[in-house]
């Protein structure tokens, strides 16, 4: 391996942990992916600190787990970080480039990287993609001209030829970037799609592989009734509620078809960089910011604790020459640690205040954190606003504004079916699980605990950290 490996960030939006071949999913498709467990590693029990998008982009680039990269939820604030994950490769010597879905006060803002390209938005101005897409296809080309929203749960497959859908031109954008990257440096490129975040609207052929199959029916738990919602004509954007049946069926199919659309096109990457003689030098970091519910509980998008939001996919491929353990680690990990890993494979020094780890400690045996801690603001309803601890075999959630606790067993119960708070044979463990939550909240100054219990809150508050 070489002294300073390439770098690929690969991440997707809103994709769950358990739609994944490796996962164990009886349908969806990922052989791209999975295959990484041969010469890399697959973490199993990986979650999202903060799961929405905005937060989670800056945990991935600041090394900070929630509280302490200042964001607590979903805003478009600006940041002023001194230890971005780029500048700081490129002042070790990397070419940094960023082709993705990004949310950042300010989509073009460098924040280290040496060139920016970005398809979010629904702005000629800043939208990248969107340019290209005009220019291919003509001034009236958009990409929801198919009518279904951008945070709904509407599924048709994609309207245009497929070369034109947002993850072939990432990944398509991607490949020329690197092949016009600087030779003489090692690359740091973060590829960011933005699905199978909604719409759920897959190319004909991925759309084909589900939409015909007998699906099984999102789990229901026996806690979830007050979201079973039944609503004959429901909010597109609907946070909570029972679909119809047909509804649900097709969001489910056309997000399956996106995950495995995703696998595809990331495998022709791979090919490409084997072909231009870049991929054994590589490492190659594939997770998402957060899952989708998908109806699950009778639930739909993200922000929960619950496992279809919180729960992301996390697999990475060694270079050639990199001889750490390979196949699936049971460890719990989280975004804070995608900086520290990648700078660990460099050889770069990690920047204080990082709170993440560099997986490969977990890998090579060494001490490794017991469980993770993740949160989210008021955002859907200021009810559902949550803290949540997990060592991937049990969870404990706290609803700040409303005192209710949860507890699940994820070894036997990983669909999160039986709320155990009330049993009376787990009131050892909720007990447990209580003191280490108003450990980690009596150390932030928000009021969440004050040393002894937790503290209920009275009213809502904003995404940015109180008190930091």
């Amino acid at each position: 391996m070489p002294e300073k490996p390439n770098i690929l960030l690969f991440t997707t939006d809103q994709q769950r942990g358990d739609h994944l071949s490796i996962a164990g999913h009886p349908f969806v498709l990922t052989p791209n992916v999975d295959s990484f467990v041969n010469n890399g590693a697959y973490f199993p029990n990986a979650y999202t600190e903060v799961p929405s998008t905005t937060a989670v982009h800056r945990i991935m680039n600041c090394g900070k787990g929630n509280y302490d990269c200042g964001l607590v939820g979903y805003s478009h604030a600006d940041w002023d970080e001194d230890t971005f994950l780029a500048g700081v490769l490129a002042d070790n010597g990397y070419h940094c480039m960023s082709i993705a879905t990004r949310n950042f006060g300010v989509r073009r803002k460098l924040f280290g990287y040496h060139s920016v390209i970005t398809s979010a938005g629904f702005d000629l101005d800043t939208s990248d993609y969107l340019q290209w897409l005009v220019r291919e296809m003509g001034p009236h080309a958009h990409h929801h001209a198919h009518g279904c929203d951008a945070n709904g749960w509407l599924a048709r497959p994609w309207h245009l030829p497929e070369r034109c859908h947002p993850t072939n031109w990432t990944v398509d954008t991607t490949i020329e970037q690197i092949q016009k990257r600087d030779p003489t440096r090692p690359f740091f490129v973060w590829c960011g799609l933005r699905a199978p975040h909604s719409p759920y609207d897959p190319p004909q052929h991925f759309w084909d592989m589900y939409v015909n199959k007998e699906l099984p029916e999102p789990p229901v738990g026996d806690w979830a009734a007050k979201h079973d919602i039944p609503v004959q004509f429901p909010d597109r954007c609907t946070w909570h509620g029972r679909l119809q049946p047909e509804h649900s069926h097709r969001a489910r199919a056309g997000y399956m078809g996106l995950c495995t659309h995703i696998d595809f096109q990331f495998g022709y990457l791979l090919e490409r960089l084997q072909g231009m003689g870049l991929l054994n030098d590589t490492l190659v970091i594939f997770t998402s910011d957060h899952g989708d519910m998908m109806g699950d509980h009778h639930l739909h998008r993200k922000t929960y604790a619950y496992e279809g939001s919180a729960r992301v996919p996390f697999l990475i491929k060694y270079p050639e020459g990199f001889y750490p353990a390979t196949g699936v680690f049971d460890y719990v990990v989280g975004q804070q640690d995608i900086m520290p890993t990648i700078l660990d494979a460099a050889a770069i020094e990690i920047p204080d205040g990082c709170t993440g780890r560099s997986v490969f400690d977990a890998i090579c045996g060494k001490p490794w954190r017991e469980f993770i801690h993740g949160e989210h603001s008021p955002g859907n309803t200021a009810e559902e606003s949550m803290q949540y601890l997990t060592d991937g075999k049990q969870k404990y959630i706290w609803f700040p504004l409303t005192g209710q606790e949860q507890l699940f067993d994820l070894v036997n119960d990983r669909q999160e079916l039986h709320d155990l708070s009330g049993d009376p044979a787990w009131a050892e463990r909720l007990k447990l699980w209580r003191a280490r939550l108003v450990e980690i909240l009596s150390k932030r100054p928000d009021g969440l605990a004050d040393g002894e219990k937790l503290l209920m809150q009275s009213e809502s508050w904003g995404p940015v950290a109180r008190g930091l």
